[in-house]
């Protein structure tokens, strides 16, 4: 794994804007090769961002992922728009280490 190498995957117009700040950018069109992508950069790249399409298009292999160090997989928003997929997941972690919803306050 290269240390410190950052990789963004999404959608071309999601991602290109990140070429520009030196990160390695993965435009992904479709389901498979987003999965396919997310699988094979795990292995040389410490952090991934994605959109949260790419997230939810690659669930099972991030999920694998979380148990470990290494890589870090972060949902980012695409052009498309903000699906709070990031809150969410901050939200479930910290309920789940404490027991209540203290961010957000929903009831359930």
């Amino acid at each position: 794994m290269r240390e410190g190498a950052i990789a963004v995957v999404g959608d071309k117009d999601s991602v290109l804007a990140f070429k520009a700040i030196g990160l390695d950018v993965f435009p992904v069109e479709g389901e498979i090769q987003a999965r396919e992508t997310v699988h094979t950069l795990a292995r040389n790249y410490s952090v991934i961002f994605v959109t949260e399409k790419v997230a939810i298009q690659a669930e099972m292999y991030i999920k694998r992922y979380k148990a470990r160090a290494y890589p870090v997989i972060v949902p980012i928003p695409s052009a498309e728009g903000n699906m709070h997929l990031g809150l969410k997941g901050i939200n479930a972690n910290v309920e789940k280490a404490i027991g209540a919803d203290v961010l957000f306050g929903s009831e359930d």
